[in-house]
């Protein structure tokens, strides 16, 4: 028996060009039945499907039904098992393949109404239901266990509901904006399809995993997190989500409403945050913006409550009541202990708020409390007044302090004027461990700007250090809180006591006045890459030049290997003097590629003169080799200046 059918049309899915032939030879007790459909459209679920073939054994029950297991094929897919049991008052169709399993449950008294289960079915055999709800996200991996009830009147709309088992959900949207792996979780959902609108709910928890959306990066934790969505896709296909809920324990409670751009973007929000222990907050939701700023490791303590509001996809209003809040960088640039207040942000209308803290450290250099008044408005945070800043014996007060979040494609922006006033170098240097340095350090920056992880200073800091004044300016810093910082800067030197400067090494004595500069320097983590300096005396009426021969024999020992040498008198006699006149001593270097260029007083040919001699007896240290590998001379500084070389005297 043969049957050709143009359509077959069902609440669920229209078949096109069906044939259907049944083979049952006389007192067979079985036949064989092939069905095939050029085309299944199931346009509300959003499947469809070509060249569809299903053959198989055809016999009755013996419930007065009929029963039909075969290979099911469609198009270039994989073949699945499909058995049908076509009952008196019942359907039943199970498709299979290997542990997947999606059953169907029909009813004759109820012809709209479909039961479904679905065990270890792949998330891939659902993409195309997804799809109808989120056109651009394509599952990568994951099962689904599920028992879901379908109702497919003609007069009502398309709706799916149940229970959804999720494990190892992996997803990606085609342009990569949003991503996840292994997401667990089990929820009720409720799906209704309407010919101009789609409404969804979804309330259940998540069990694990992790998930990208743009900059935010959330690793779920293995305990259960509570999520409550109320979602409508509207005709533009932009989604209205009247009601949404996150509960993370103590870690984070969100609660609000949004609306969603057709390409998941956010038009407008309105949030109520909460955290009671704030420690887990920035591995589990915060990494994704604080990697951008080098600060993936930061430490948080405390607690919070906060207000978000965004509409027209900025952010329009944005209050804060923080409580106690402790933030920490494991790398010890900086710390901030006890952090509260109540700081708001108003894109419009004027508002105020306070913020203060108890103390912290800045690259291990401790600063006390302080509290400020926030006045926002016009997308703009601004510190009421000067906000004075206890720090090492003296003060650091911020000016003018303006904070621009970021928006419209642009990153944060922050400006403020800087004065520093009486600072001491003893502490400065103890805390930075550099030698026992002694002074002030006072200067005023009257406008500095932050923006795209760069920091620019107009200005300069000067210091009064070893009776001498060393100048700041042409300051800017790159990535100050990132991944391999970098300074630039100009260094000048005035009228520096060297005896006062050596004293503090090593090194030997040397007794007069030190001029000179560092240009174009440039450190990245903090260390040298380039720079261009001059080093040069500066003769002063009444005051000695002398040299030591332990500073002698220093200079030679730093110069081993690089050829400095001593000149116009044997090195096995220096040990018999105490020190030595000297009329200037000159050394300049310009580091690039880790090789220093060297000059002094004078050059010729690849030698130049570094110390040039007064009186008798007289003497001359002359470098040799004009490129000089800068590491090999920092290593050699460094122990000198330890006292780990120790000069031979012959």
């Amino acid at each position: 028996m043969q049957a050709r059918i143009a359509r077959v049309t069902t609440g669920v899915a229209t078949l096109e060009g069906v044939g259907v032939r049944l083979d049952w030879p006389a007192q067979a007790k079985q036949g064989e039945l092939v069905l095939t459909a050029r085309s299944v459209d199931a346009n509300d679920l959003g499947y469809r499907f070509r060249d569809v073939h299903w053959r198989c054994p055809l016999r009755r029950d013996g419930k007065g039904g009929w029963r039909c297991e075969g290979e099911l094929r469609g198009g270039r897919g994989r073949p699945m098992r499909l058995s049908v049991v076509l009952g008196p008052a019942s359907t039943d169709a199970v498709l299979s393949q290997g542990r997947a399993r999606f059953a169907l449950h029909r009813v004759a008294a109820t012809p709209d109404f479909t039961a479904l289960e679905l065990a270890q079915v792949p998330a891939a055999w659902t993409q195309a239901l997804f799809g109808q709800a989120w056109q651009d996200a394509r599952f990568k991996s994951g099962t689904f266990d599920a028992r879901l009830n379908v109702r497919a009147a003609k007069s009502g709309p398309l709706r799916i509901d149940g229970n959804l088992d999720v494990a190892g959900l992996g997803l990606e949207t085609t342009d990569a904006s949003v991503a996840a792996e292994n997401i667990g979780g089990r929820f009720n959902i409720d799906y209704r399809k309407f010919p101009q609108r789609t409404l969804i709910t979804i309330d259940g928890q998540l069990r694990g995993g992790e998930f990208l959306a743009g900059n935010a990066y959330v690793a779920l934790p293995q305990t259960p997190v509570a999520v409550q969505v109320d979602a409508e896709q509207l005709a533009d296909k932009s989604w209205r989500l009247p009601h949404l809920s996150w509960r993370d324990g103590d870690v984070l409670t969100a609660e609000g409403s949004a609306v969603l751009d057709s390409d998941a973007s956010v038009r407008s929000l309105d949030l109520d945050l909460r955290s009671r222990n704030l420690a887990p907050t920035t591995t589990r939701y915060m990494s994704g913006w604080l990697g951008l700023a080098g600060l993936a490791e930061l430490q948080l303590r405390g607690g919070f409550d906060a207000t978000v509001r965004i509409d027209g996809g900025r952010l329009q209003a944005a209050a804060a009541e923080l409580q106690e809040v402790n933030v920490i960088d494991p790398a010890g640039r900086f710390r901030f202990d006890a952090i509260s207040g109540s700081p708001k942000f108003s894109a419009g209308a004027a508002a105020s708020g306070d913020l203060r803290w108890r103390g912290g450290e800045l690259y291990g250099i401790g600063f006390g409390p302080a509290s400020v008044t926030v006045d926002s408005g016009d997308g703009v945070l601004r510190l009421r007044e000067s906000v004075p800043v206890p720090m090492l014996g003296g003060s650091l007060r911020f000016d003018g302090l303006t904070i621009r979040p970021p928006g419209d494609g642009k990153g944060a922006e922050v400006t403020f004027g800087l004065s520093v006033d009486q600072l001491d170098i003893s502490q400065l240097a103890k805390a930075l461990g550099w030698p026992d340095f002694h002074g002030v350090l006072s200067g005023k920056i009257p406008n500095a700007r932050y923006a795209n992880d760069r920091l620019d200073f107009d200005g300069g800091l000067s210091m009064r250090i070893f009776d001498g004044t060393v100048a700041v300016s042409s300051l800017a810093m790159e990535r100050p809180f990132g991944t391999a910082p970098s300074v630039s800067a100009d260094i000048d030197f005035d009228d520096l006591d060297l005896l006062a400067l050596t004293g503090v090494f090593d090194f030997g004595s040397i007794t007069g006045r030190l001029d000179g500069h560092i240009h174009d320097l440039r450190l990245v983590d903090w260390s040298a890459t380039a720079f261009d300096a001059q080093l040069r005396t500066d003769r002063k009426p009444g005051i000695r030049q002398r040299i030591s021969q332990r500073a002698v024999q220093s200079i030679s020992s730093v110069g081993d290997g690089s050829g400095f040498g001593v000149a116009g008198i044997q090195g096995r006699l220096i040990g018999l003097f105490d020190d030595f006149g000297y009329a200037r001593i000159g050394i300049s270097c310009r580091l690039d590629n880790e090789v220093c260029e060297m000059g002094g007083l004078r050059s010729a040919g690849n030698a130049f003169t570094i110390l040039e001699g007064s009186g008798l007896p007289r003497l001359t240290v002359i470098g040799h080799n004009r490129l000089v590998d800068w590491p090999t001379l920092v290593e050699r500084l460094a122990a000198v200046g330890k006292g780990e070389v120790k000069p031979v005297v012959e």
